[in-house]
């Protein structure tokens, strides 16, 4: 092999740990970065790296434990060692890539498609921590089949098994944290929120991912702005601009802490602290922002975090670590200063203040290193060793005759290739803290489980994660999300859950209505139209009605229709029945005085036996009013225009004989008249007969045809059921009174002509007055009868028969009856002759 071919690159220092078979580690322990500026003058400088992460640096402390833990065990690799290489990304996709080609080769130094430790064969990769550079490792560790386990890439990219086959996480993927995010904005009725995200795959995918979850649930999106990583601001003033600028109080960041650093500037800088944050796994629990000016911006945020695990004596390990170790010394030293505040300074004066001594003890400081209450990435690359360790375990163990290889033999166990580790690592399961078991499905991905976050103020003015709910894909439908909401601080200055509505809830009674240009959140209540209710918040659209019920006042419920009819019970209902009865109890009392006074002239002179019937016609045409009153039924329908029509018929063919009679009379008494043998009464019964008959013959065709029937009429007051009789035929109904009408002009014409014929035997000027009555009050009744609705229609009816009656009682009987009463000196046969 000529090792003066291969790439001039600037190698990375890292740590080596020999052993058996090797495990690459490669992880961000810095976090952030300075670039040089390039003038290429001279060979382009490595970036500096800065912000040295405690989080991290335990990630990689979890790792060296669990590696120790391995081979102490005498069960899991017996007569086998794990050795392993691990460097610092600083967080730069360059110096990943570099970092996988070194571990690749075996050596510090990177040389592509070589491994100089032959003897040692690399097992699997674990990291990276970003997404984006999980997929560019991928692709590259894809083509040697060498397994790489992920303890934070969560990109839904990384699922596809055939782009990246050797690919596996110990973390969820976005998928899973994004329908949880969504979830979780809904359950508090959040539907317009802000979309905040790193211009990555990671927050691209997953923001994209939030967006198509929220609006399937119908909440809206006030704004989506990238978090842009190549300006030197992030883009933080027009993102903080945009945010302030939103109605919307709640704002979904998928992003890396270190990314979300300058909004947070921003944010403080122009004092704006309205807003409340759901979190994203990547920075739910970070410990960038527990302390410092943040904390009243962030404390309330709610978020999604991977779920925690627990290491048995970890705490004690990470407390044992000291600068004087060989091993990783550099990064001892570093995080020595960062966790003390000194500096290792060679020929110190003894009198210094900020020198290190090595001699500090861990165990006197609290920090985000060896804070062990709530492990999550950390507790992911210490089940990610554990994972490679059962999948060696597995191929150590195999029999020949039962491998997966040809001829059913097994690899090598000290000279195995990576595609055949690849095939136990598919099929690895592994017993965690929480008592479940980690495997990976066909795309890789382990079962999704989150704990949910709420971000609190502790006593000492830090911030701590406190533990909510659970997020759990496995559990069943009604228990896969899980929330106290009583365990929920959140902001200071309310208290309360804030209100992220881009307009406010539509209450019962109202609809929602879609402004135009505008999401479907933004919408404007209207209330709905007569006849319909809607009985929810936020209501699309109002229901009808049924037909015999009608909206409230508010709108928001169905009653029942009032039932609407003149009853007995109702105070017109009342008057007109007592005015009904007591009326017809007058031409009764008028009929004994007849019956008592009929031997007398003035009874006799105008036909006593017409005068006796007109009477008891007139007593039932006050009582037929009656059957106008009360629930209308089918029998009441009908019998209404028989009685009426028959009744007053018989009234009025009554006054009309008599008024023929009258004329007949006056002529039969000239000299040679052939008229006398037409003053019989026999005569008079004809014509009260034939015309009466007339009219219950039109009725009973009426019935017969078209007969009249009860019905619910909604239409005149539609929060009102008219209970009504329905005539069947109109042209029947007015037939009906036109008869009566013509009856009543025949009587009246007749009586106006007769009406100056000699006082003794002329009764046709009552009569007159009488029909002139009796036409007025059916006239007028005609435009009243059509402008009255429901029971006033029936009460104008009554009221029309009631003073026709009447009309005829006072014009035709009460003139006789005050002589009869009260000056019978005038009801005698001299006063009458005298007077002829």
């Amino acid at each position: 092999m000529d090792l003066g071919c291969r790439l001039h690159v600037t190698d990375l220092n890292g740590i080596t740990q020999p052993g058996d078979i090797m495990l690459a580690v490669v992880l961000p322990l810095h976090l952030n970065k300075v670039y040089q500026k390039v003038d290429y003058t001279e060979r382009p400088p490595k970036p500096t790296c800065t912000t040295f992460h405690f989080e991290n640096y335990q990630q990689l402390q979890s790792m060296i434990y669990a590696v120790g833990e391995i081979n102490r065990s005498p069960s899991i690799l017996p007569n086998a060692t794990l050795g392993f290489q691990a460097y610092d990304s600083c967080d730069v996709l360059q110096m990943d890539l570099l970092g996988t080609l070194q571990l690749l080769t075996g050596t510090s130094t990177a040389i592509p498609n070589y491994r100089c430790v032959l003897d040692v064969p690399l097992s699997a990769v674990i990291g990276a921590s970003v997404s984006t550079h999980s997929i560019l490792r991928a692709h590259i560790l894809g083509l040697y089949r060498y397994p790489q386990i992920s303890h934070f890439s969560t990109s839904p990219l990384l699922s596809n098994h055939i782009k990246f086959p050797s690919f596996f996480r110990t973390v969820s993927s976005d998928i899973f944290q994004s329908r949880g995010l969504a979830q979780l904005v809904l359950q508090f009725e959040w539907t317009w929120v802000g979309l905040l995200a790193v211009d990555n795959d990671y927050g691209h995918q997953g923001i994209q991912l939030v967006r198509q979850e929220l609006i399937k649930a119908g909440a809206c999106v006030a704004f989506s702005e990238n978090i842009i990583t190549s300006q030197p601001d992030h883009n933080a003033p027009h993102i903080v601009e945009v945010m302030k600028a939103s109605t919307a109080k709640v704002v979904i960041v998928f992003s890396p802490a270190i990314n979300l650093l300058p909004i947070l500037f921003e944010m403080s800088k122009q004092n704006i602290t309205e807003k409340l944050f759901v979190a994203s796994e990547a920075w739910s629990t970070s410990s960038l922002f527990s302390a410092g000016p943040f904390s009243r911006l962030l404390e309330g945020t709610i978020g999604l975090a991977f779920y925690s695990g627990t290491i048995l004596n970890f705490e004690e390990f990470l407390n044992g670590i000291n600068p004087s170790m060989t091993l990783g010394r550099g990064w001892v030293r570093i995080f020595w200063e960062k966790a003390f505040n000194c500096r290792f300074i060679d020929g110190i004066p003894e009198n210094s203040t900020n020198a290190c001594t090595g001699g500090e003890d861990l165990r006197n400081t609290k920090n985000s290193y060896n804070d062990v209450s709530s492990l999550r990435a950390t507790y992911n690359v210490y089940t990610a060793v554990y994972v490679v360790a059962k999948a060696l375990a597995d191929l150590k163990n195999c029999r020949d005759g039962e491998g997966p290889l040809i001829q059913r033999k097994c690899a090598d166990f000290i000279d195995f290739r990576p595609w055949q580790l690849l095939h136990y690592v598919k099929r690895v399961r592994v017993k965690i803290s929480n008592g479940r078991e980690l495997y990976f499905d066909e795309n890789g991905d382990p079962p999704a489980v989150y704990d949910i976050v709420n971000w609190q103020p502790s006593t000492d003015g830090t911030i701590q994660y406190v533990k909510i709910g659970s997020y759990d894909t496995t559990a069943s439908l009604n228990q896969m999300f899980a929330i106290n909401t009583s365990a929920i601080l959140w902001k200071i200055e309310s208290h309360l859950p804030p209100v992220s509505l881009c307009s406010e809830s539509c209450p019962p009674g109202f609809r929602k209505a879609v402004v135009s240009g505008k999401p479907v959140c933004c919408f404007q209540c209207i209330p709905c139209p007569h006849g319909e209710v809607s009985n929810n918040t936020d209501s699309v659209d109002c229901i009808q009605c049924p037909w015999d019920q009608w909206p409230n006042t508010e709108k928001n419920k169905c009653l029942k229709k009032t039932v609407e009819y003149l009853s007995y019970e109702d105070a017109l209902g009342i008057t007109l029945t007592s005015s009904a009865v007591v009326s017809s109890s007058v031409p009764m009392f008028i009929l004994q005085f007849y019956i008592k006074f009929k031997s007398t002239p003035i009874v006799k002179a105008n036909n006593y036996h017409l005068s006796c019937l007109i009477l008891i016609s007139l007593s039932l045409c006050f009582l037929c009013a009656l059957s106008f009153i009360g629930y209308p039924n089918s029998e009441k329908c009908v019998l209404r225009p028989i009685t009426f029509g028959s009744i007053f018929a018989l009234c009025i063919s009554c006054m009309l004989s008599k008024t023929i009679m009258v004329v007949l009379a006056f002529m039969a008494t000239r000299p040679g008249s052939s008229l006398r043998k037409w003053t019989n009464l026999k005569v008079s019964y004809a014509i009260v007969v034939s015309c009466t008959f007339l009219q219950l013959l039109l009725c009973l065709t009426w019935l017969l045809l078209s007969p009249p029937y009860y019905q619910y009429n909604i239409h005149i007051k539609p929060d009102v059921i008219i209970v009504e009789c329905n005539e069947g035929s109109p042209v029947a109904f007015w037939t009906m009174l036109g008869y009566l009408f013509l009856l009543a002009t025949i009587c009246f014409i007749v009586a106006f002509l007769a009406r100056r014929l000699p006082d003794s035997f002329n009764e046709a000027q009552f009569i007159t007055f009488s029909m002139l009555a009796f036409l007025s009050v059916w006239i007028s009744f005609i435009p009243a009868y059509l402008s009255a609705q429901g029971k006033y229609t029936v009460a104008m009816e009554i009221f029309a028969i009631l003073a026709s009656s009447w009309a005829v009682v006072i014009c035709m009987f009460l003139p006789k009856c005050f002589i009869i009463l009260f000056r019978p000196d005038r009801n005698s046969r001299e006063h009458l002759m005298k007077k002829a």
